[in-house]
């Protein structure tokens, strides 16, 4: 139990400096290839920051167990916008670009109704896996494309912001550094990971609530570790598209690819199709009114979503444990706070349209 720990904490260092070293090169040299920070946060920093999620979905379907690979991706999604983009906001209110707002959140709901479609008969075959891989390619171009042009049409702008002073300031080290951070990631991932599968083991729970829980934690330390880093260094397109992106390609890059090198496809748990693919939906729909609202996710939103991860988890472990409490606990949640989260939601859509509008009629 002490090399668990000890590992542990290692994989905590190794990720928090990983993610220092990641968005140091990664902001850096964004400008010097003419393309925009988020987009950086929405493609290289969030593939960097995934590959944890992509290398235990792929190793939990070749060791044979698919709910370790499922529940990893849907719990990774839940956590990355409710703790990951919650916590960023509260140490520093984030706003978001309007892009995130037009585009990249449609997107990712977009690929979590796509996969709500495809596993609703209780799974994702190959040639399923296979069509959200081409979607992910697709994504990936579109955004460094889109990026290229729009930075060409404010070239001088972008030139004359490139820092190229500093023992950073060479192409070279900026790569070295995104190569090394990435390396730090994945390694520490697999050290938290691997000890706290083993912590998880110990108290007798079960390989989707590991996954959804535990695992899903431990690969989105990345996440954590670079976007909060992201935020307190001032780079918040990179700390918001990191999430969102992430999110994206936990969908379509993890389990694309897991579901390739699968043998017959993989197998969705009922747990998964009546409960937490649901809260990834909801999650994942709740970002569009409250990034509407201002286009900026304060500290108050921000606690907000950390509470409802809160809850998540507490249902999750006493649904494990068939706690007596269990029936209590969901009735509050169904009776109080679905409704009040569901009419704040809304209130929040007309206030933000109602701002909008007047602002229009104003200009």
């Amino acid at each position: 139990m002490l090399t668990h720990v000890l590992f542990f904490l290692l994989g905590l260092g190794a990720l928090a400096a990983g993610a220092e070293a990641l968005v140091r090169g990664a902001s850096k040299i964004a400008m010097s290839l003419g393309i925009s920070p988020l987009v950086v946060g929405l493609t290289i920093v969030a593939i960097g920051t995934s590959s944890p999620e992509i290398a235990v979905s792929v190793g939990a379907v070749l060791s044979g167990t698919t709910d370790i690979a499922v529940g990893n991706v849907v719990g990774s999604n839940i956590f990355n916008v409710l703790v990951v983009l919650g916590a960023c906001a509260v140490i520093t209110p984030l706003v978001v670009h309007s892009q995130v707002i037009r585009q990249e959140v449609p997107i990712m709901i977009g690929a979590s109704v796509l996969l709500a479609v495809m596993v609703f008969d209780g799974r994702l075959g190959r040639w399923e896996s296979a069509l959200l891989l081409a979607l992910l390619v697709a994504y990936l171009v579109f955004l460094v494309r889109q990026s290229r042009a729009e930075t060409a049409r404010s070239g001088e702008v972008h030139a004359a912001a490139v820092d190229r002073g500093g023992w950073d300031g060479h192409w070279s080290v900026q790569v070295l550094l995104m190569l090394a951070g990435l390396a730090l990631l994945v390694v520490g991932s697999q050290w938290l990971v691997g000890a706290a599968v083993a912590f998880a083991r110990a108290l007798g729970v079960s390989d989707l609530i590991v996954g959804l829980t535990i695992i899903a934690v431990g690969t989105s330390m990345p996440e954590v570790a670079t976007s909060v880093t992201a935020a307190v260094r001032g780079e918040r397109d990179i700390a918001v598209g990191n999430v969102v992106g992430s999110s994206t390609l936990n969908i379509l890059g993890c389990l694309g690819i897991a579901g390739v090198v699968s043998r017959g496809g993989l197998g969705i748990a009922p747990a998964v199709l009546n409960f937490d693919l649901w809260v990834m939906l909801a999650v994942s729909f709740a970002c569009l009114p409250v990034f509407m609202l201002r286009s900026e996710l304060g500290r108050r939103r921000g606690l907000m979503f950390l509470a409802f991860y809160v809850a998540y988890v507490a249902y999750l472990i006493l649904g494990a444990k068939g706690h007596d409490a269990l029936d209590e606990f969901s009735a509050v949640m169904l009776s109080f706070v679905l409704p009040i989260t569901i009419v704040t939601l809304v209130a929040m859509v007309i206030r933000g349209q109602v701002r909008a509008d007047r602002a229009g009629r104003q200009e």
